[in-house]
């Protein structure tokens, strides 16, 4: 096939001046060579496309895929990983993972944990804050834990996002509405094990990979997986993969939610136990990281065998067998 690829690379907005933490979900060019590597060591004819702005220019002046292998996670709004597969619609284009709407959703913790709670998969209790005035609104007991609605790769959180009294909960939601400009999600703190899930495949033939579980090893932040822990994962955690029957209870629980969203192809649910010892849906990464070294779904494969290209290939071949069935293709 001929495949593009759209992806969004740091050092260009770094370069624009944008900070480290704000390109935090962005990709490296390493992560970008080695899935075009894992294409062309398939048979496939990779063209590298670039943002959502280089994906217009090009649909404008004629271009066309077979399949794009889409990456890309966008800059700007509560939507912005839903511009380029709404685009790619428009034109009757297929391409890999989730479309437009449940990248919209699930981008809103919020929102997500409201669906996936309408389907009766167990999430911890939540607030949504809009506004500094809204805090006293929550009615829920401490600790609570508190982080940005709509970012990824653990921006805005840290040791503080656990909090313990009012005055805590005022200013660590009044932080995330200044620093990140969108509503807080409140949630009931959850103690336990912290799990990350793999999975693969789209409706009922999508399937439980593995269950990796994130543990905290020195100085890591033991309260969540932290922005800090997830940018030096080396230092601060330790990945194990798990099956005992928490780790399959987690599995359960990511599955449902997977499942309930419609997610597609490839992603990650994270779950974590609460003071019981039950599940709960933290959050889905229908859009999931593929670092081949630091990404956690590439780490998870590796520990269960299964090779990065391996991983690419039935990625791909999920999405090509979705857009056979709906009789879709390039337009030329």
């Amino acid at each position: 096939m001929r495949i593009g690829m759209t992806f969004d690379l740091k050092d260009e907005y770094l370069a624009a001046g944008f900070s480290a933490e704000e390109v935090a979900e962005l990709d490296s060019p390493v992560t970008v060579e080695a899935i075009r590597q894992a294409l062309v060591s398939q048979g496939h004819v990779v063209e590298a496309i670039g943002s959502v702005k280089s994906l217009v220019r090009g649909l404008v002046d004629g271009h066309r895929w077979d399949l794009v292998f889409n990456i890309a996670e966008g800059m700007h709004g509560l939507g912005r990983e839903a511009q380029v597969p709404a685009l790619l619609d428009a034109w009757g284009i297929p391409y890999t993972f989730s479309g437009p709407e449940i990248l919209a959703l699930t981008l809103h913790k919020g929102w997500t944990n409201a669906v996936v709670c309408a389907h009766g998969v167990p999430t911890a209790d939540f607030w949504i804050v809009s506004a500094p005035e809204t805090v006293e609104e929550v009615d829920l007991p401490f600790p609570l834990f508190v982080k940005p609605v709509a970012e990824g790769s653990s921006k805005g959180i840290s040791a503080k996002s656990l909090v313990r009294s009012r005055k805590e909960l005022r200013e660590v939601c009044a932080h995330v509405l200044e620093t990140y400009r969108q509503p807080a999600l409140v949630e009931t703190y959850l103690p336990g094990r912290e799990f990350t899930v793999g999975l693969l495949g789209s409706g009922k033939s999508s399937r439980v990979l593995g269950v990796m579980e994130v543990l905290s090893v020195a100085d890591g932040d033991r309260s969540a997986y932290t922005y800090a822990n997830k940018q030096e994962w080396r230092q601060r955690v330790r990945y194990s993969v798990v099956g005992d029957e928490k780790a399959l209870q987690a599995a359960d629980v990511a599955l449902a939610a997977w499942q309930a969203l419609g997610c597609l192809d490839a992603g990650r649910v994270d779950v974590r136990l609460d003071g019981q010892g039950r599940a709960r849906f933290i959050e889905v990464n229908p859009l999931a990281g593929l670092n081949p070294e630091s990404s956690d779904l590439p780490i998870l494969c590796h520990h269960i065998g299964l090779e990065y290209d391996m991983l690419i290939a039935q990625i791909v071949e999920s999405a090509a067998q979705r857009a056979k069935v709906r009789g879709l293709g390039a337009r030329q």
